[in-house]
């Protein structure tokens, strides 16, 4: 018999974030950054809001300056006031040990605390530094993600493991040794920030690399060595769709491992492309591998020779679109809707068969074939549209089905 892998989760210390839990059994969160000044409170705010929107459950802001501090007590009440109550994370460098002792509010304001250690400080002033921020945390019962970055590790850490490695009779290579920097920078910090009184359910890790191989070996060997929940992602996944297939590869191939607690896709956006779209990446990640649901999604062929119509693609295009712009109404109205399979098939050939294995779906003619458009509910026929008018009367179908089978 041919059987679906199980996939078992890295058993992970559960941390709350506000109103959210990480690692554990809870689900796996998504996570985004705005990219906005964050001195500017309603710009800032007004990003959040649309992220949180779009479905990022945690949004990560940048405090780089005593203006970016002051404005995140506003930031939060701005964003409060939308009716939303999404956990802000600041996102510190350098100075974080001296902005959240001289902004308190910031310090209350925020959820959690993103500490690098490969920035919070240098030479005799990392470790005083990284105990100031940690201190403020423990003060406010605040949570900590310890995010090594490889381009920003901590220097003198990474230099010494490599005058070691050149001393080797037999050295590795300089991509193993920085691997091996960035897991011990990360789980050193850890047991530093454990020193100074914060619990492992109050620490989360993550140790960003631009590089998907580099990505998969790091993780893989923090989940070895710890149970700390995980923040997956890649550091820069660049631009386009490079940047969306990097992202997809690494974290999917992590998460049928069982490890990670949250993703972040850090896509480039283009200058007309939505912030949003990282978080829709996110979503698609999980729901696509069965981890989470959270909108119906719609299955459409590529397209043939048998296709030279565009119709279908304009159809499943519209119909995708409807249905995320209608699941903040129907997800309160019709649990269990974001499970739907949806189908918007182009031909006979495999457009009947499609659309009986969806929950509804369309099978549209191909080149050549008669101009009419059966339509399968549960898996059997139950209409046959023909005409102009097809594609809006398949959304009154669908609209008609969501309220049979989901309505109350």
């Amino acid at each position: 018999m041919v059987q679906l892998a199980e996939l078992k989760r890295h058993k992970t210390h559960a941390v709350a974030v506000g109103k959210f839990l990480i690692g554990g059994d809870a689900p796996i969160l998504v996570q985004s950054m705005t990219n906005t000044d964050t001195a500017d409170a309603k710009a800032t705010a007004d990003q959040v809001i649309s992220l949180a929107k779009a479905g990022s459950e945690i949004v990560r802001i940048t405090v780089d300056r005593p203006e970016s501090a002051a404005a995140v007590a506003k930031i939060r009440e701005l964003v409060e006031k939308a009716g939303l109550d999404v956990p802000l994370v600041g996102c510190f460098h350098f100075n974080g040990h001296r902005l959240l002792q001289d902004y308190p509010d910031c310090a209350k304001a925020l959820e959690k605390y993103r500490i690098n250690p490969g920035n919070v400080g240098f030479g005799e002033k990392r470790d005083k530094q990284f105990d100031m921020m940690v201190e403020t945390a423990l003060k406010n019962n605040k949570p900590v993600r310890i995010g090594v970055n490889w381009g920003s590790l901590d220097q003198d850490l990474a230099q010494g493991l490599m005058d070691k490695n050149g001393k080797s009779a037999a050295p590795r290579s300089a991509d193993e040794i920085l691997r091996e920097a960035l897991v011990i920078s990360t789980l050193s910090s850890a047991k530093r920030a454990e020193d100074v009184g914060l619990r492992p359910d109050q620490i989360i890790l993550s140790a960003k690399v631009s590089r998907v191989q580099d990505l998969i070996v790091v993780y893989r060997e923090l989940a070895r060595q710890s149970n700390y929940s995980l923040h997956l992602g890649l550091t820069e996944a660049g631009l386009g769709s490079k940047s969306i297939v990097a992202t997809t590869a690494a974290v999917s191939i992590l998460l049928q491992e069982g490890i990670g607690d949250t993703i972040r896709a850090s896509l480039t956006p283009s200058p007309d492309q939505a912030r949003e779209k990282e978080v829709i990446v996110c979503q698609e990640i999980l729901q696509t591998m069965g981890l989470r649901s959270f909108s119906p999604l719609v299955s459409a062929c590529p397209g043939c020779g048998r296709t030279t119509s565009t119709y279908f693609q304009t159809l499943a295009s519209t119909i995708q679109n409807f249905v995320r712009d209608q699941m903040p109404i129907w997800s309160k109205k019709y649990p269990g809707v974001e499970n739907m399979n949806l189908a918007v098939m182009g031909c006979i050939v495999n457009g009947p068969g499609e659309s009986k294995h969806a929950d509804i779906g369309i099978s549209l003619p191909g080149t050549g074939e008669s101009p009419v458009a059966p339509v399968f509910m549960d898996g059997e026929k139950t209409h046959t549209l023909r005409g102009e008018h097809i594609a809006e009367e398949f959304q009154d179908l669908l609209v008609k089905y969501v309220e049979r089978r989901y309505g109350t």
